[in-house]
């Protein structure tokens, strides 16, 4: 589902009504980015530039003057090229801009010297993403500096420079209706990815194996991209919490975690499975899993409007650590395990973070020094863990290099919350049942596929024996 023009229309009225008269916005597109060589990398817009227009293409600047009596709505971008879009495609150029992206006026992106000047002139106050792009900045001076020189004949600079993101990025913290059905759809394409992971996965496998299988139903699902690099950690490397080499042989015996999410029409989804490679837990990792599983539903049972951004961190907190007490890897009073921060040698980062066009989403998590109250529109993820590295000597044999990570993305409702990943199983039960259908006849197959390649290796063996002899 693509988000109509209504939406970008409505979102850049709300930036204009908050800017205020007598202002102007100015928003650089993502610029393209060499990979190798003459290769680039895949182009991706840049979020707050597609948030405010819909428009994918580079070498583009938006524009948005409040009351400028010829339209508020203006881009500058690539002219149409025929001989370009034969090697690159289609571009839309200044007519398609405003034809398809309901830009009041549009102008070649090599015109932007000669004619930005002229609207920023006038204006008190210029907003934009200060510090984000060296080169960008250096050219927003530029453009006021022809102002300046002509000030003596009458021209009026501006007088203020106010960063963007404190007015732009608290919009994108909350989410329409539109914004959460597509998120919604994003978590169930990488859900369903989770679950086919869950079922490929087999000992004698590598990590690259099961992200290959989860791209490729993101692919297959409309998500050609990622929204992030995914994590494929079996065994000890499930310890790493960003581990991304991917590149280790699936052990029975071993857990595998796997922190994967697809981008779905420029917003991301951020889910973490951790299950057995053999599709049964043994009891310490069932005893682990189980732990961070029961403060994760605690941590999410928790989100509701009214409540604070930290709370769900606390309880997390507060049930991982009385169960590490438990289970005899802290040791003494639970109130003074949590004051003292022991739980960190095991549990060392934040339960979540705010999720939207950017994996980790833009919005504040302080208001004036105090954990910002949750309100409807908000969507998060929850995602604690515990992680025992393979060289802790100082807890018993059983424990070390168990990681695990349960992750969800939950939506702020009006009256409580949504999970929006939970096509997913994440209960003992659940995942070893789905994992057990056809394991015997897929681990025949895999030995029978193994034996293959063994014949066909002895066979080129023979044929070089006798070619050399």
């Amino acid at each position: 589902m693509a988000l109509r023009r209504a939406e970008f229309a409505r979102r850049r009225k709300e930036l204009m009504d908050l800017m205020g008269d007598n202002s102007i916005a100015i928003v650089s597109s993502s610029e393209v980015k060499i990979r190798n060589r003459d290769v680039d990398f895949p182009y991706r817009q840049d979020s707050d530039f597609y948030y405010l227009t819909g428009f994918c293409e580079p070498e583009s600047v938006a524009v948005f003057a409040p009351g400028r009596e010829h339209g508020e709505f203006i881009i500058f971008c690539r002219e149409r090229d025929p001989a370009k879009e034969t090697w690159d495609g289609y571009r839309s150029g200044p007519e398609g801009a405003c034809k398809d992206f309901n830009a009041n006026d549009a102008f070649p992106i090599t015109d932007i010297d000669d004619i930005l000047p002229g609207l920023i002139e006038g204006r008190q106050r210029v907003y934009s993403a200060m510090g984000s792009n060296a080169g960008f900045d250096r050219r927003l001076m530029e453009w006021v500096n022809v102002i300046r020189a002509q000030s003596r004949n009458g021209a009026q600079p501006p007088e203020e420079f106010v960063a963007l993101d404190h007015l732009l990025h608290e919009m994108r913290l909350f989410k329409s209706a539109a914004e959460i059905k597509v998120m919604a759809e994003a978590a169930e394409i990488s859900a369903a990815a989770h679950i086919r992971a869950m079922q490929h996965c087999q000992a004698g496998q590598f990590e690259y194996q099961l992200e290959a299988e989860i791209n490729h139903h993101f692919a297959m699902n409309g998500a050609r991209e990622s929204a992030y690099s995914a994590i494929v950690g079996s065994g000890k490397n499930a310890c790493t919490l960003h581990y991304i080499e991917n590149n280790c042989e699936l052990k029975d015996g071993d857990l595998v975690l796997i922190d994967a999410g697809c981008e779905y029409q420029y917003y991301a989804s951020d889910i973490t499975r951790t299950f057995p490679v053999s599709g049964k837990f043994t009891a310490p990792q069932k005893a682990i899993y189980e732990l961070v599983l029961k403060s994760q539903l605690a941590a999410i049972a928790s989100i509701k409007p009214g409540s604070t951004w930290n709370r769900s961190h606390e309880v997390t907190v507060e049930v991982i650590t009385a169960g590490l007490v438990k289970l005899g890897l802290l040791t003494g009073e639970v109130e003074d395990r949590i004051k003292d921060e022991s739980y960190k040698k095991f549990y060392m980062h934040r339960a979540g973070h705010w999720l939207g066009m950017d994996v980790h989403d833009v919005g504040d998590y302080k208001v004036e020094g105090e954990w910002r109250v949750l309100e409807a529109g908000m969507v998060m993820t929850v995602e604690p863990g515990i992680y025992i590295p393979q060289d802790c000597m100082d807890v018993a044999k059983q424990w070390r290099g168990i990681g695990v990570r349960i992750e969800d993305d939950v939506c702020v409702t009006k009256t409580g919350h949504k999970v929006l990943s939970a096509d997913v199983p994440k209960s003992v039960k659940d995942i070893e049942r789905l994992m057990r259908p056809n394991r015997k006849v897929k681990a025949k197959s895999a030995s029978k596929a193994k034996a293959r390649s063994k014949t066909k290796v002895k066979a080129s063996a023979k044929a070089k024996t006798k070619a050399a002899s």
